[in-house]
């Protein structure tokens, strides 16, 4: 397999691709919601909310905190996570622009 050779690309490119790893799947999409929903940073309760396992929601949080949308912070035993209001602006704003973008509609398109 070759390289992915990321640095040919834009930084903005590469945050949207980050983004959208981070969103591919459902598991980390239910995380996001979840987060969102309660307004407040969330440490054990993610593990009751959600049909998955303590080992399996921990593998969707450090991706989502890979790419950014998330924060943790280390309460004794616990670590509570939360939405990083920076960054998740950021993500919105790079979506937002990539999805707006108008697509030229051909009748000879396959």
């Amino acid at each position: 397999m070759g390289l992915a050779k990321l640095e040919v690309f834009t930084v903005k490119d590469n945050r949207i691709a980050r983004y959208a790893r981070a969103l591919g799947h459902p598991a980390r999409v239910a995380i996001l919601k979840l987060l969102i929903s309660k307004r407040t940073c969330a440490c054990g309760d993610i593990v009751d909310e959600l049909p998955l396992s303590q080992s399996t929601v921990s593998q969707h949080l450090k991706e989502l905190k890979e790419a950014g949308l998330i924060k943790g912070d280390i309460d004794g035993a616990k670590v509570c996570y939360c939405i990083d209001e920076k960054e998740w602006k950021v993500a919105k704003t790079y979506l937002a622009e990539l999805m707006d973008s108008d697509v030229p509609m051909k009748g000879d398109c396959c």
